[in-house]
């Protein structure tokens, strides 16, 4: 069974690759709505796999994520609660929170290239503080 590291690293593996592929489209001019449309279900891979890395790290500490409808939410404030994250990086992170959130429960054609241009430009950066904070973390860890 895999330890908690290798999980956290499969993680951020496979958002690698996501950023590899958001990359490759990000400067298309005239976005297609269908294009709009995949880089905002790459954004929200992003995200949760984000948000999975931050769940594998507190059910290693033992510290239980709140079955409650805003358990998105609490779980990047317990993450920076309890110094996985800053509360800075979890600020960040919650910008993409809201996206997923209207990404789940909207249309895809309501989706606005001009709301997404923002997010998409920003992911990289963002991803690289999150990884360093949790790789900083990993490395207090003895498994």
């Amino acid at each position: 069974m895999a330890n908690v590291k290798e999980k956290v690293h499969a993680e951020m593996e496979n958002i690698t690759k996501v950023l590899i592929e958001l990359e490759k489209v990000k400067d298309t001019p005239n976005k297609e709505l269908v294009v709009l449309v995949g880089i905002g279900a790459y954004l929200q891979n992003v995200y949760t796999g984000m948000e999975n890395i931050l769940k594998q790290l507190l059910s290693h500490k033992n510290i239980p994520i709140p079955d409650t409808p805003t358990w998105h939410k609490d779980l990047l404030n317990l993450a920076a609660e309890h110094n996985l994250i800053t509360k800075e990086i979890a600020d960040k992170i919650g910008k993409y929170l809201f996206f997923r959130h209207f990404f789940t429960h909207a249309y895809g054609f309501l989706i606005d290239e001009a709301k997404l241009n923002p997010l998409m430009d920003n992911i990289a950066d963002i991803y690289s503080e999150f990884k360093r904070e949790i790789e900083k973390y990993l490395s207090k860890i003895e498994e």
